[in-house]
C-alpha cells in the first residue's frame, strides 16, 4: 500500500461520536456498558463499518478506527479490560473492511488521552507508559497504516503515548507514520496549562510527521494557534475542529457550525496557513466531509515560512 503522506492534502473523516448517536443502536449491543462506543467493534460491527463507509463515500482518504477510548485504563471502567486486543482488533478489521471499497483509503489508529492524566496524579506514569504499548501493539498487528495520537491534553501523557509506539514499531519492525494532535482549551493552553510554543519545542525533536489540533474549539478559536504552527513547525499541520461550541437544544448537545462554513474556514487555513491535514471532530458529519473535500480539491497548501 502506498503511504497516506505521499498526498499534498490528506483528508480524514468525520466524527466517530456524532455519527453514532444518529444511528439506532439496539440494547443489545450495549451489552450493560452504555456509553462505551468501542464495544461496538465487536457486537455490531456493521454499524461502524457502515459509519466508515459513509465517511470514505464523502470524500475522506483516511478514517479513524474507533478506538479512542480502546485502552486498558478506559475500558476497565466498563471491566472491559482484559479486552483490549480483541476490541482493537476487531476495530481495525471493520476499517479495512471499508476501507476496500476504493482506492487510496487509509486507517488511522487512533488512541485518545484516556480519562486519567499523570501530570494531575490521577495515574502513575508507567500505568499509562504500559497501557500506550498495549493498545499500539494491538493496532500495529491489526494492521493499521498509521497512528495517531489525539485529543492530547498533557505533554507527559504525549511523551508517554509516544515512546511507546516508537518502541513497539521497533519491536514489530514497522516503520508507520505517527501524527500527534493537540487540544487547546478556549483558555488557550492544553488542560493542564501548556501553551502551544511549548509544546511545539516540547514535540519537535521526536520523530513524528505532523503535529496539529482537534477538538475543543471550532475553527477559528484555533486560528493563532494554527498560525503559530505555520511558522514554527517544520514538518506538516493537521487541523480537524469541532463544529463550533457545543449548544444544547431541547436536551440534546448541538453543534452549530453548517458544513459550508466549515469547509470555508479550514479551505483559509490550507490556502493561507499550509495547513496539510484536515478533517471534523464533534459534530462533524459526512455532509461536512463532503463540504471539506470539494472546497479543498485541486489546492496545494499555501507556502509557509518557518522560522528555524
Amino acid at each position: 500500500m502506498s503511504n497516506p503522506f505521499d498526498n499534498e492534502i490528506l483528508i480524514f473523516d468525520g466524527a466517530c461520536g456524532t455519527s453514532l448517536q444518529e444511528m439506532t443502536i439496539p440494547d443489545s449491543a450495549w451489552e450493560g456498558k452504555e456509553g462505551c462506543n468501542e464495544l461496538l467493534n465487536v457486537t455490531l460491527p456493521e454499524a461502524i463499518v457502515d459509519m466508515h463507509t459513509a465517511f470514505f463515500e464523502a470524500g475522506a482518504m483516511v478514517v479513524e478506527t474507533n478506538t479512542f477510548g480502546a485502552s486498558r485504563t478506559v475500558l476497565a471502567e466498563y471491566q472491559l479490560e482484559d479486552e483490549v486486543e480483541k476490541i482493537n482488533t476487531a476495530a481495525v478489521e471493520n476499517a479495512r473492511k471499508a476501507a476496500e471499497g476504493g482506492p487510496n483509503r487509509f486507517v488511522a489508529g487512533s488512541m485518545g488521552p484516556g480519562t486519567k492524566l499523570p501530570s494531575l496524579g490521577h495515574i502513575h506514569h508507567e500505568e499509562l507508559f504500559s497501557a500506550y504499548r498495549e493498545q499500539c501493539t494491538a493496532l500495529v498487528k491489526a494492521g493499521v497504516d498509521l497512528l495517531l495520537l489525539e485529543t492530547c491534553q498533557d505533554l507527559w501523557q504525549v511523551k508517554l503515548a509516544l515512546i511507546a509506539c516508537i518502541e513497539v514499531l521497533e519491536e514489530q519492525g514497522q516503520d508507520l507514520p505517527i501524527m500527534v494532535s493537540l487540544t487547546i482549551e478556549q483558555t488557550g493552553t492544553m488542560l493542564v496549562g501548556t501553551d502551544i510554543s511549548a509544546a511545539t519545542a516540547t514535540l519537535e525533536p521526536y520523530p513524528i510527521v505532523s503535529l496539529g489540533l482537534n477538538c475543543a474549539t471550532g475553527p477559528e478559536d484555533m486560528t493563532s494557534k494554527i498560525q503559530y504552527l505555520s511558522h514554527n513547525w517544520p514538518r506538516r499541520i493537521s487541523c480537524i475542529p469541532n463544529q463550533g461550541l457545543p449548544e444544547v437544544v431541547d436536551g440534546k448537545t448541538c453543534y452549530p457550525m453548517q458544513p459550508d462554513d466549515y469547509a470555508q474556514h479550514v479551505k483559509k487555513f490550507v490556502e493561507e496557513l499550509g495547513v496539510s491535514i484536515v478533517g471534523g471532530c464533534c459534530g462533524s458529519t459526512a455532509a461536512h466531509i463532503a463540504a471539506l473535500a470539494k472546497a479543498v480539491k485541486g489546492l496545494k497548501p499555501g507556502a509557509r515560512e518557518v522560522i528555524t
